[in-house]
């Protein structure tokens, strides 16, 4: 994989389980941490706490909000990120092959 996050962040990804068909993620940082350019396939997120991160996305910047205990789909993409709250970020990643 091109920019696998478990490589350009391995301090905060770590692969809980992987077979032919999915790859899970955890995720977690600090306030003030900042992941490299890491690309993920389309993939589901699962939060398991409430954070703030500010994405960089190309050119674009967002800010985004997420509570704990949402599930979300993310379409294929390439970002960094930036912890930008005050509480640490706890994410789970289900990324299909």
């Amino acid at each position: 994989m091109d920019q696998d996050p478990t490589i350009t962040n391995p301090e905060f990804y770590k692969v809980i389980f992987e077979n032919e068909r999915v790859r899970v993620l955890e995720y977690r940082d600090n306030p003030g941490d900042r992941t490299e350019l890491h690309h993920h396939p389309d993939t589901l997120m699962i939060t398991l706490s409430n954070f703030r991160r500010r994405l960089t996305v190309g050119e674009q910047m967002v800010e985004i909000e997420k509570p704990a205990y949402e599930a979300g789909w993310l379409p294929a993409q390439t970002h960094a990120g930036e912890n930008i709250g005050t509480t640490g970020t706890h994410v789970m990643f289900v990324e299909l092959k």
